[in-house]
């Protein structure tokens, strides 16, 4: 088990239920740095064979979102094929499984956008959980308002 350092504090009960029983491993790529990540993750593979892994983080994180892309980069390095979970804590502490083809999707923007282009709905769920896009729409909205009225 793999999980993020934030949970912890942010979401015991979640912390509890995913970390009985289990080895578990902690980690803030914030806070410690990206440096090494991988590596790290790749040489505990190497060494003690898990059967499966499974990465909890909070969904919306990018620097969350690193610890699901080193532990497919770390399994990509050793060559493993270790059956792997990544779970993200969405809204109101629901639990989402996400492709390991998701988590490396996420890497190529330009495979996003046409994601978006085929989807454009997505936009509007990213609204319902994006305090960073609420605030851009709001900003364009209130220029495009300005714009408007300069040409009145």
């Amino acid at each position: 088990m793999i999980i993020g350092e934030c949970i912890q504090s942010a979401f015991p009960k979640l912390w509890d239920e995913f970390t009985k029983n289990r080895i578990t491993l902690t980690s803030c790529p914030q806070a410690e740095g990206f440096s090494g990540l991988t590596e790290k993750l790749a040489t505990l593979i190497k060494c003690s064979s898990p059967k499966e892994i499974t990465i909890l983080t909070v969904d919306g994180s990018p620097h969350c979102n690193m610890l699901h892309a080193s532990a497919n980069a770390a399994s990509f390095l050793t060559e493993t094929d270790i059956p792997t979970k990544n779970l993200v804590i969405a809204r109101q502490g629901d639990i989402r499984d996400v492709s390991s083809e998701t988590v490396r999707l996420s890497r190529y923007l330009h495979l996003v956008e046409s994601c978006v282009q085929r989807c454009p709905d997505l936009i509007d769920d990213l609204g319902s959980l994006s305090l960073e896009h609420k605030s851009a729409e709001k900003r364009r909205t209130q220029c495009l308002i300005i714009h408007d009225e300069s040409e009145a």
